[in-house]
């Protein structure tokens, strides 16, 4: 049987770095990397995930499978500066990897953002996508997400534009 969690990382622990540089690198690699079309080095992604949990106003949550880091996602909240978006959160960087998709860690870690968007009092909660990665618009459709605007060059893969689609839920 296969245990599934996720969790609000706050620190890293045992094996979470490289856990996490393995699943983003396998997500990248599988067409669902979040701005990256190929693994950065190694270092370069260990300081990306280290400098993730320092950022002021960015929380980072996983989901585990048989205790292995294999998906994330990063919920944002607005600047102190943008008083007139203070109501709204969006969640980026939102991937699972393909060896562990399957078992309910998507939405388990969208929930997780969602909850904690909910404590804390914001009412919208806003993310977007690339066109192709079909399974995280499901994901998103599925749990009531809206798609309010296409954007027509929203990446560029291989000399060829893909739009990205844009998507609202209220909390």
């Amino acid at each position: 049987m296969t245990d599934t969690a996720v969790e609000r990382l706050s620190e890293l622990r045992g094996n979470d770095l490289a856990d996490l540089c393995d699943a983003a690198e396998a997500a990248i690699m599988g067409g669902g990397g979040f701005g990256w079309l190929t693994p950065p080095r190694r270092d370069v992604m260990e300081a990306y995930w280290r400098g993730n949990l320092l950022v002021p106003g960015r929380t980072v949550f996983v989901g585990r499978l048989d205790g292995v880091i294999a998906g994330a996602a990063q919920l944002n909240r607005p600047r102190a500066s943008s008083e007139s978006q203070s109501f709204a959160v969006n969640v980026s960087t939102f991937f699972v990897a393909p060896w562990a998709r399957g078992h309910g860690l998507a939405p388990g870690i969208l929930v997780a953002c969602e909850e904690l968007a909910r404590r804390e009092a914001y009412t919208v909660l806003n993310l977007d996508v690339r066109a192709t990665q079909d399974r995280a618009i499901q994901v998103f459709e599925e749990s009531g997400y809206v798609r309010w605007g296409t954007h027509p060059k929203y990446v560029r893969v291989a000399g060829e534009y893909i739009e990205g689609y844009f998507y609202t839920k209220n909390l």
